[in-house]
């Protein structure tokens, strides 16, 4: 197995690295040899979580270090050591149970990544060391870092074009097909809606269609909004509104991470992704306010706001899911600010129309340290999208439940009897923290990884 960078299997040179919670911190100093318990007191360091104190040998060299790690089965626990400690390679002093010697790795990759396609970075001063490395672990970190990569990359390097490219790439490496209709095929081959949203741009709209596994297997069926530029259309954002819409396309980043994680890990089932790709641009030719639209399902739909084109792009990619007629229908989009509202940036709003479905999704996040939480499916606010001269309308003129309405708008095309959830996530952090660098940033991944990976194994 390849490592990753940061990371190395010569164990023989590593200095020792303890880890303790603040509140044992007293009784494991009082274990250590004198020098060291009057180096830490010298410090004052508590084992606060989030810390980190090395110490000298007495020719001044570093002999050891300690982490202060709440929980130590929580990888943004453990984020801050890489880029706290000094250079050289570690090796835990203690060995681990299985579950947090795993947060360890994975919550050490992500405190070490920086996107660095246009600047360089300096190489890692600190590297973990250890006599084995868990495979599925470096897996989900490299699907961590496929999302915040992808979501990172400015979109004249990330337009429609590249996200189709991207899912190519995955697809050839794990043996998947991949189909993808574009520009006015869209309108040919019925999917009304992403041509609508992307027609303004000179970035030609499409669908991708990636197909993977056994068709005896459960077949999972995963959408991703992929508008890689969002400038509101016509409907035009504020400045401030449209700086990093660059990640408007952070939900078919998850979709394509998800996929790529299932493909690699070998799961026992048979995966769909579907990536509704395109720029939501001003043109001569942008879709209008007061317009109606055709859907794939044949619902008419009247434009309210053209910033509200993420679920008209989502609409049609559902509506092929459900004719796919999978067991599992889930989709990720950078839906809505009110979710942001609601929750605030680290949380993902889940909606779904299945209570096991929602309580083994929201079980699975707490279980991985990537939690979610659950919002309603509130039916009567249904009233919200009534349009008189359209069966639906994409949006309302009031600011009240924007997240509600938008899952509501989407399961209009989500099949009687299709279980389906849907995450309305972030994608992003708006600044610096161990483990979670301002930029792009994965949500809800791992939960849903934990997810099929427990229904796969059933």
């Amino acid at each position: 197995m390849t490592l990753p960078t940061g990371f190395t299997s010569s164990v023989g040179a590593a200095l020792p690295l303890h880890a303790v919670r603040k509140a044992d911190f007293a009784a494991w100093c009082q274990a250590q040899p004198a020098p060291v318990q009057a180096w830490l007191a010298a410090q004052r360091f508590d084992g606060a979580a989030g810390s980190a104190c090395s110490w000298p040998d007495a020719d001044g060299r570093v002999a050891g270090a300690v982490l202060g790690v709440d929980d130590l089965h929580d990888p943004f626990a453990w984020a801050h050591a890489p880029r706290a400690l000094p250079a050289g390679d570690w090796r835990m002093a203690a060995e681990l149970d299985g579950g947090a010697r795993r947060a360890l790795q994975l919550g050490w990759g992500l405190g070490l990544y920086r996107f660095a396609r246009y600047k360089a970075q300096p190489a890692p001063a600190a590297q973990l060391a250890a006599d084995g490395f868990d495979a599925e672990t470096f897996d989900l970190l490299a699907a961590c870092v496929r999302v915040r990569d992808l979501v990172n990359t400015p979109t004249e390097h990330m337009g429609p074009d590249e996200l189709e490219a991207a899912a190519r790439a995955i697809a050839q490496a794990h043996g998947a097909t991949v189909a993808v209709i574009a520009g006015d095929d869209l309108l040919a081959r019925n999917y009304p809606a992403i041509h609508a949203v992307g027609r303004a741009s000179h970035r030609a709209p499409r669908i991708v269609e990636l197909g993977w596994g056994d068709a005896s297997h459960p077949h999972v069926v995963i959408c991703g909004k992929g508008v890689c530029f969002d400038t509101g259309g016509l409907d035009l954002k504020a400045a401030a509104g449209m700086r990093n819409m660059k990640k408007d396309m952070g939900g078919a980043a998850h979709a394509l991470a998800l996929a790529e994680l299932v493909m690699a890990r070998k799961l026992p089932l048979r995966i769909t992704l579907l990536v509704a790709a395109v720029e939501n641009a001003v043109g001569p030719n942008a879709f209008r306010p007061g317009e109606v639209i055709a859907t794939r399902k044949g619902v008419s739909v009247e434009i309210d706001n053209t910033d509200a084109e993420g679920r008209l792009v989502l609409c049609d990619a559902l509506t092929r899911a459900c004719e796919l007629a999978p067991d599992l229908l889930l989709d990720f989009a950078t839906l809505t600010g009110a979710a942001r509202v609601a929750l605030g940036p680290d949380l993902p709003a889940l909606y779904a129309n299945d209570e096991a479905l929602a309580h083994d999704w929201l079980a699975a996040g707490q279980q991985v340290r990537d939690p979610l939480w659950r919002m309603p499916l509130w039916r009567p606010y249904l009233r919200y999208l009534t349009s008189g001269i359209a069966d639906l309308a994409n949006s309302s003129n009031t600011t009240m439940a924007g997240s509600v309405t938008a899952a509501l708008y989407l399961e209009r095309f989500v099949d009687e009897g299709v279980r389906w959830g849907h995450v309305d996530v972030y994608a992003w952090n708006d600044g610096d923290r161990p483990g979670k660098p301002a930029g792009g940033e994965a949500q809800g991944l791992r939960a849903a990884y934990a997810l099929l990976k427990a229904r796969a194994d059933a």
